[in-house]
């Protein structure tokens, strides 16, 4: 295969998204959808004594989301220098501000949830993993008190992450199922990168811009 016919299928294309802005999407969206989980259910385990289970899994929580900080880190630098496909042309204006509105809020809590869980642990006291490989160094001296805050704003974060999965998992499955568009087969593998109707010229922009979360 032809160099430039590789980078085509990595890169984005106008009608669609490239291999590397695929992996990106499914690997954060498995990563969120564990941490979801793994934070939801070590809340609900008892703080009596030392649960060692609890501990693990609080540790685990904590060095996965440096490993989300970090991909939504290279999410957005590819992001920033690649072209964006458009959104199908079906869409109304206002479906289209929802869809922005959506974006905004998922690169917003991507970056905040990771970095209030680490400004937590800086406030508890406990440096945070990356992986075991080493030790990040903290970010605030040790404070009961902005721990107890960042525990609550850690939390809410993680209400509305919740909320808008719901809405951008909702909408992918309408548009693939009721609408039947190729908003969700764009982030797909195994179609080719020809053009298809409905849509209008990509764009090179970078977070900000409307379309749905990848």
């Amino acid at each position: 295969m032809r160099y430039d016919q590789q980078m085509t299928q990595l890169k984005n294309a106008e009608h669609r998204y490239g291999a590397v802005a695929m992996a990106l999407h499914w690997l954060m969206a498995l990563l969120l959808g564990a941490l979801v989980v793994l934070g939801l259910y070590m809340t609900r385990l008892p703080d009596v004594g030392f649960d060692t289970w609890k501990i693990r899994l609080i540790l685990s929580h904590k060095q996965l989301g440096i490993v989300a900080l970090t991909l939504v880190a290279l999410r957005i630098v590819w992001r920033v220098g690649n072209v964006l496909p458009q959104l199908v042309e079906t869409l109304s204006d206002w479906q289209k501000v929802v869809a922005r509105f959506v974006h905004l809020c998922f690169y917003g809590l991507m970056l905040a949830l990771p970095l209030t869980g680490w400004l937590m642990s800086s406030a508890s006291g406990i440096q945070v993993s990356f992986l075991g490989l080493f030790a990040l160094p903290d970010l605030v001296p040790q404070d009961d008190r902005l721990f107890d805050t960042l525990v609550d704003v850690h939390r809410y974060l993680g209400y509305a992450l919740i909320a808008c999965m719901a809405v951008h998992i909702g909408a992918a499955l309408t548009h693939h199922w009721l609408l039947r568009d190729d908003t969700l087969k764009n982030m797909l593998p195994g179609r080719d990168a020809t053009g298809s109707a409905g849509r209008s010229p990509a764009v090179r922009t970078g977070p900000s811009a409307a379309g749905p979360s990848r």
